[in-house]
């Protein structure tokens, strides 16, 4: 008989010495804190950077004012108009010989309020939405909802709105029809059942009083108005300079009898930046300069100024060399991106025992098997995705390796069912060598995703060895 040489899976949770079952419950009890109170990419920025100022990281931006120079150990951060953020802790080694990056994202699928949203039918004062991201329409219904966001007044003033959140706190909800009446519904498409149009969330229904010189009614509209005047000063002309979203209301929460599952909305990609945020907080004197990105806008393409097709890291390590070189000049800014390591750290589509046709199960992850690193994403024939190397894979491999870390191969899926992509891409295009890496979830892009609070951990242990341990 021939020696088997195929690779033994992994489980996190039957190897102690790798996942310490304390410390990885008490990291995951401090994540769904985070899970809880972070449900845009401004509520993620202001966490963060004020995680980050008590943590030692200065503003970039008061280094350039007060012509500091920085050197070995120093950490600053840059916020990008508070929906992007980006970390460095300055290491040893010339920074033009590459740096160490690890990029994840902070957007999450959500419904957002349309810029006059306000409408009144039969009665019921009503928001418009317009839904952002990749989502299956039907899930967000008959769900109790929270509305988040900031708006700027017609004075300048800004207004930063949450509401739903608190147990005393009034909630929102999309409509759905009843089934003794959903027979021409339900047979449609899954696609078809919900129209966007339709993601429509009940305001109120309480009408003003009707006037008695004037048959027609101050509407339920009306009220909502006057409410919104009287609690935060706002007229419906607001809503044009203003970015409300609608998101599932209520704390993320532990799942299973075991509560090995942290089940919650925004996992994706909430999770990888949550692991890579604590990672790049505990980095101390690294060989390379480190570097963590919080973008924005990846579940619609990475678009905009907040986006990872922007410039905005490539300007942000131009100015960092700036201040540790005294130069962050064309070619040596290149030359520090080209040369540089990154991991692409997005969630991976976990195995359901469900819907386990779905996935070629000899390359699917699973959950409680660890990090999984994909060296590959995009769609069909690997179109739209990035893809690295034999070289890099080894590299990695070897770092993870050589710190006990549990990893598990993963692609999205079969071949011909779908796929999708991350902000790998983007990072690739400065020529630097790029891996996708992050944690399994199940149920992405609904309003509850799940993930296993092992792989977690090790995910975050991944990543501190990268920092540390990647050349």
């Amino acid at each position: 008989m021939g020696k088997d040489l195929s690779r033994k899976k992994r489980n996190c949770w039957l190897e102690p010495e790798a996942c310490n079952r304390e410390e990885t419950f008490n990291f995951c009890s401090e994540y769904i804190d985070f899970l809880s109170e972070c449900k845009t990419e401004r509520e993620c920025v202001e966490y963060m950077q004020e995680l980050a100022q008590e943590n030692g990281f200065i503003p970039l931006e008061s280094c350039k004012k007060e012509g500091r120079k920085l050197v070995r150990g120093d950490k600053v951060f840059l916020n990008l108009r508070d929906k992007a953020l980006i970390l460095f802790v300055i290491g040893r080694e010339d920074m033009e010989k590459g740096i160490n990056i690890i990029g994840s994202h902070i957007d999450s699928p959500r419904m957002d309020l349309k810029p006059s949203p306000l409408y009144e039918d039969q009665g019921i004062a009503l928001f418009k939405t317009h839904y952002y991201g990749g989502i299956k329409k039907y899930q967000w219904t008959t769900i109790p909802m929270a509305l988040h966001g900031v708006v700027f007044k017609s004075n300048g003033e800004k207004l930063e709105i949450a509401v739903g959140e608190d147990p005393d706190d009034t909630v929102f909800t999309i409509t759905d029809l009843l089934p003794h009446l959903a027979r021409q519904q339900m047979e449609k498409k899954a696609e078809e059942v919900i129209s966007g149009e339709g993601l429509n969330f009940i305001a109120g229904t309480i009408p003003q009083e009707y006037d008695t010189d004037d048959k027609n009614s101050k509407g339920a509209k009306n009220a909502v108005l006057e409410l919104l005047k009287d609690k935060y000063g706002l007229e419906e002309e607001d809503f044009i300079s203003a970015e409300l979203t609608a998101v599932p209301s209520g704390r993320a929460r532990d799942v299973g009898l075991d509560r090995s599952l942290v089940g919650g909305y925004g996992q994706d990609d909430r999770v990888c930046a949550y692991v890579s945020f604590k990672a790049i907080m505990d980095i101390k004197d690294p060989e390379k300069t480190c570097a963590a990105i919080f973008a924005d806008k990846e579940e619609v393409g990475s678009m905009g100024n907040t986006g990872m097709q922007s410039v905005l890291f490539e300007n942000a390590v131009g100015e960092l060399m700036e201040l540790v070189t005294g130069s962050g000049e064309d070619l040596r800014l290149k030359r520090a991106l080209s040369n540089s390591k990154a991991l692409s750290s997005d969630v991976a589509a976990a195995v359901d025992p469900n819907y386990s046709d779905t996935h070629d199960k000899e390359n699917a992850p699973r959950l409680g098997n660890g990090v999984t690193i994909e060296k590959y994403t995009g769609h069909k024939g690997k179109s739209g995705g990035s893809d690295a190397n034999a070289e890099y894979m080894s590299q990695v491999r070897q770092v993870f390796n050589s710190e006990n870390i549990v990893w598990q191969p993963g692609e999205l899926g079969k071949v011909d069912l779908g796929g999708g992509g991350t902000i790998a891409q983007f990072l690739a295009y400065y020529g630097m060598d790029v891996l996708d890496c992050g944690v399994a979830v199940l149920n992405m892009h609904s309003p509850f995703e799940l993930s296993s609070k092992a792989d977690i951990y090790m995910t975050y242990k991944a990543f501190i060895a990268f920092y540390h341990k990647m050349k």
